[in-house]
């Protein structure tokens, strides 16, 4: 859907890695624990098991940085036959708490975005992933005065986004959802008929990838950075 400036009410970003630096502390987080089970697998192998142990746990705990951490406990114990020592076992839970301990690291022109939209236009955060953590971040950020809610979702399927469209009171016309993720910050709004700006990261994590054939190109707009967002409503 094209953007309309005159009728877009409510702005809604993601947060991780499309406000601040996120994904590369779990891709830090799976060196160093491919490095501490070497003795067990090659370490390709380990990251292919520790991501199909992910996937299957999201139904259990979820997005976000606690449900990593039992992820990685659950592979450790799986690729050493229950050997792992404890010792080890430490050390993967040291690594989580220190992702979840990281410093908030703003992404180029959140700050001089959010300043040039506030006050025109209801802004929000949408993002899923852990409760307590997303708080955290946000607290820690800076930001949280920019916005008028905050939601904390623990998936991003087209039913999430009506549910706050819903508690908002618009139109799916009025809202433009922004973030990094094709899967969650696009494809779903543009199936319930909002508006969405992809503004790609770095480096994705590979469940929010889709293939070419998924990817409607003509229907939202890409962003090389986040500040090419003001051209839109200038």
């Amino acid at each position: 859907m094209e953007i309309n400036p005159k009728k877009i009410k409510v702005i809604a970003f993601d947060a991780d890695d499309t406000l601040w630096t996120n994904e590369p502390y779990f891709r830090e987080a799976e060196q160093q624990v491919a490095q501490l089970l070497t003795d067990y697998e090659t370490k390709n192998k380990i990251h292919q098991e520790l991501y199909k142990i992910e996937i299957d746990n999201l139904g259990y705990y979820g997005y976000g940085v606690k449900g990593f951490i039992l992820s990685m406990i659950e592979l450790a114990l799986d690729i050493s036959n229950e050997q792992i020592s404890p010792l080890v076992l430490s050390k993967i839970l040291e690594i989580g708490k220190d992702m979840l301990g990281k410093p908030i690291e703003l992404l180029d022109g959140v700050k001089e975005v959010l300043d040039f939209l506030h006050g025109d236009f209801k802004l929000i955060v949408a993002t899923k992933g852990d409760l307590l953590d997303q708080e955290r971040k946000l607290e820690k950020s800076g930001l949280l005065d920019y916005f008028h809610h905050v939601e904390v979702m623990s998936d991003k399927k087209e039913a999430d986004y009506m549910k706050i469209i819903k508690h908002l009171e618009i139109e799916p016309s009025e809202l433009l959802m922004v973030g990094n993720s094709l899967r969650s910050d696009v494809l779903p709004l543009l199936a319930i008929g909002a508006a969405a700006v992809h503004v790609p990261y770095h480096t994705t994590w590979m469940h929010e990838q889709v293939s070419e054939s998924e990817d409607p190109k003509e229907f939202y707009k890409t962003l090389h950075q986040l500040v090419e967002l003001k051209n839109y409503f200038s």
